[in-house]
């Protein structure tokens, strides 16, 4: 039930697209008015939606003035996100999504830390996938992932692997936002395109160690129905900003000459990466060559990381289990992630 009442100056955005949603958005919307923190405002951009969605947002902006709306021919995800960017008018803008769910603290406790933590740009949160039952086992193993990664160093060490934020849990300062460019579109996720950039820019993120968000699963979610957001198109980004960023000028060793060795060094090759080997513990492979570099041993690293010029070891395999051990017997070398090695997926 939403009711008209008097509420303070906006002290932060809550930015919200929407394209043909007018099933889940009353319960959305609903649960950021519901925020123990009121000073907000809720950017709504209905997307040139034709169910209903732009009528029903302007329906419950007369109920509550916090809701302002805004109307755009289709355009994507992209040009709404943009727009609503162009309409926040706080220091703090809040991702939120459509057909998600808020827990009621979500911005106080987002706000409060962006406040009290003037070196992180953007903060996030764990989340709760739902409903039960169209989550698949698979995507409980990424949203355990994704609620393990805490700090801005644990978020930083594994970026590479993965989008380690989820988009709609998101509060980010609004001048660092506009200030890298805000949304862009390059053919991959522009969430963790985002990402990417502001961590290449050296910008640090964080999560509030509790479950705040609802994450709504389902076949229509874009993930699964738009190619941006393709396993190609998450490495083309990956590939992109780590060779803007921390492989610039340096000679490569990639562990793993399986499929995601190769799906990688596809890339790399394309970017003009110096790949000088693989590195592989199957022996059937070892003695071989992979794009035109020879695959080595373990015990043959450290001569050929010695060798290199400015080297560093991609860690490239897609099994949590395997990228322990491969850091176990990296650390043990004394090399330092982030530094002489860097995971990736």
């Amino acid at each position: 039930m939403i009711e008209e009442m008097n509420h303070a100056q906006p002290t932060v955005s809550v930015l919200l697209p929407a394209y043909d949603a007018v099933d889940t958005l009353e319960e959305a919307i609903t649960s950021i008015l519901n925020q123990t923190h009121e000073a907000l405002e809720l950017i709504a951009v209905d997307d040139g939606s034709t169910d209903g969605t732009g009528a029903l947002l302007d329906h419950l902006s007369g109920l509550d003035g916090r809701i302002k709306p805004f109307h755009i021919d289709h355009a994507g995800l992209i040009e709404a996100l943009n727009t609503g960017i162009d309409a926040c008018s706080t220091s703090y803008i809040a991702r939120f999504d459509a057909d998600d769910r808020a827990h009621p603290e979500r911005l106080e406790k987002q706000v409060d830390f962006l406040d009290a933590n003037r070196d992180i740009t953007a903060v996030a949160s764990q989340i709760r996938c739902f409903p039960d039952d169209q989550v698949a086992e698979g995507f409980r193993v990424y949203e355990s992932w994704i609620n393990s990664l805490i700090t801005p160093d644990e978020i930083a060490r594994e970026i590479y692997i993965e989008s380690p934020l989820v988009h709609p849990t998101v509060t980010i300062r609004r001048e660092s936002l506009v200030d890298i460019g805000g949304y862009q579109d390059h053919g991959w996720p522009e969430d963790y395109d985002l990402w990417l950039r502001l961590h290449t820019a050296g910008h640090r993120f964080a999560k509030i160690p509790e479950v705040l968000h609802e994450w709504r699963e389902g076949d229509s979610r874009l993930t699964r129905t738009d190619s941006r957001y393709s396993v190609e198109n998450f490495i083309r980004a990956k590939v992109n900003y780590m060779m803007e960023g921390p492989l610039k000028g340096r000679e490569l060793i990639i562990w793993g000459a399986g499929q995601m060795g190769r799906r990688i060094s596809k890339h790399l090759v394309r970017s003009d990466a110096r790949i000088v080997a693989f590195v592989d513990i199957d022996e059937k492979k070892v003695g071989n060559t992979r794009r035109g570099s020879p695959i080595i041993s373990l015990d043959d690293l450290p001569d050929v990381f010695a060798s290199a010029q400015d080297p560093c070891v991609l860690a490239s395999v897609p099994s949590r289990g395997a990228r322990s051990l491969i850091r176990e017997n990296l650390n043990y070398l004394g090399w330092v992630e982030g530094r002489e090695y860097i995971c990736v997926a």
